[in-house]
């Protein structure tokens, strides 16, 4: 079954990956001592240490920013002292700046910008918390540090693609052997700006101050291939230096009518099928697991989606999910996410957001209302690992 739907649905998108100017990339070899972080066997399975995986973390999107931005808070060490004790195992978050005027500190004085991402990954292995950075986290920062369009992520001879490569070979080489990295991934939702009929209501927002560029065009417009090309490209980058680790997109669920913005520049609803193919496209190898966002009232394309990264032999990685609200307004539709990640037997999922007081209506910490969601993860992660121990049992495993 997987590999004939795998076959039904990528050999339709392998056109789309050539025009993209992707690279298949090598697959990390199977077998050997276990290391750190997570894999992604081809048999679309999850494995840590060597042994099946699946959990659910959080995410703990400014556990680095804040201490980018100063240097004396070091709230983060708490926040993974807390998350540890709550039993969750990871934390997605975002590994770079926000605005250009942050992530300058990177060209400025690269030494001291590191410094501060190792006090980030030496506090997360000192309490056993996984990490999964997306190292593109805005996608116009990068472009408007070094003045190109957004569009250049499509041009792999564009400044903006020099600037990953450098960004990804001192990072990911610098804690390549950390048990605190679990995975890496490129950015936060590029799809969703993605071949929009109205994309110029759409082009990043303008803040000069912030370090942006003065103006946006048609030129900071992008295509499903732009996306696919930088999404190849990022993970061919990682790939020299992290042969092991899963590479995620950082996408969020396709729009749903995301195959005809791209194929039609209608907003006809898309069918299941090309959903799929969708998710196929826009996750090109060397990616190795599908990237989704999923909120209330997503559960069934939710499940949709584990079908189809089933299907196409990667493990499903749902990135965000949440319900925003008072636990009066939102409980039920967080534990109707969570039961589905559960029962569908989802790889791996990261709740939003930990600690982020930017976003009152979503931030869950230890003491507030929202509280109850570590807890119920917490037991979900219990539940997941009695399945798991089952599961070996089974097989005659250890």
């Amino acid at each position: 079954m997987c590999r004939w739907f795998r076959a039904k649905c990528v050999l339709g998108a392998l056109a789309v990956w050539v025009m993209a100017g992707a690279s298949p990339g090598q697959p990390a070899a199977e077998g050997g001592p276990a290391r750190p972080g997570l894999h992604a066997r081809a048999d679309g399975t999850l494995t840590r240490s060597g042994r099946l995986y699946r959990g659910i973390g959080v995410n703990y999107f400014d556990a680095f920013y804040r201490h980018l931005k100063d240097p004396a808070d070091t709230t983060y060490d708490a926040g993974f002292a807390a998350l540890a004790a709550a039993q969750i195992p990871f934390a997605r978050l975002m590994g770079c700046g926000f605005w250009p005027v942050d992530q300058k500190l990177y060209t400025e004085d690269k030494d001291e910008f590191l410094r501060r991402f190792d006090d980030v990954v030496r506090s997360a292995e000192k309490h056993g918390i996984g990490l999964i950075p997306s190292l593109f986290w805005h996608t116009a920062t990068v472009p408007d540090l070094v003045g190109e369009p957004v569009g250049e992520w499509g041009n792999l001879q564009s400044k903006t693609h020099a600037y990953m490569r450098e960004y990804v070979r001192d990072i990911v080489a610098r804690y390549v052997d950390s048990p605190a990295i679990w995975g890496w991934e490129f950015a936060n939702e590029f799809n969703l700006g993605a071949n929009l009929p109205n994309a110029a209501e759409h082009r990043p927002p303008v803040w000069p101050d912030l370090g942006t560029a003065a103006s946006r065009s048609e030129r900071d417009e992008w295509t499903y291939e732009t996306i696919r090309t930088a999404f190849a490209a990022f993970a061919d980058e990682v790939r020299k230096y992290d042969a092991y680790r899963v590479i995620s997109t950082g996408d969020s669920l396709p729009r749903e009518s995301g195959w005809h913005n791209w194929a039609k520049g209608t907003w006809t609803a898309d069918s299941p099928d090309q959903f799929a193919l969708l998710l196929g496209a826009d996750n090109p190898d060397p990616v190795d697991i599908i990237s989704i966002h999923a909120y209330a009232g997503d559960a069934q394309r939710l499940r949709d989606a584990r079908f189809a990264a089933a299907a196409l032999c990667k493990p499903l990685f749902v990135g965000e999910f949440g319900a925003p609200g008072p636990r009066s307004d939102s409980e039920a539709a967080f534990s109707e996410l969570l039961a589905t990640i559960e029962q569908a037997q989802v790889p791996l999922a990261a709740a939003w957001v930990y600690d982020f007081g930017n976003q009152d209506d979503f931030c869950i910490t230890g003491g507030n209302e929202r509280a109850y969601q570590l807890e119920a993860i917490s037991a979900a992660n219990e539940r997941i690992r009695g399945q798991l121990a089952t599961e070996e049992a089974e097989r005659g495993q250890p």
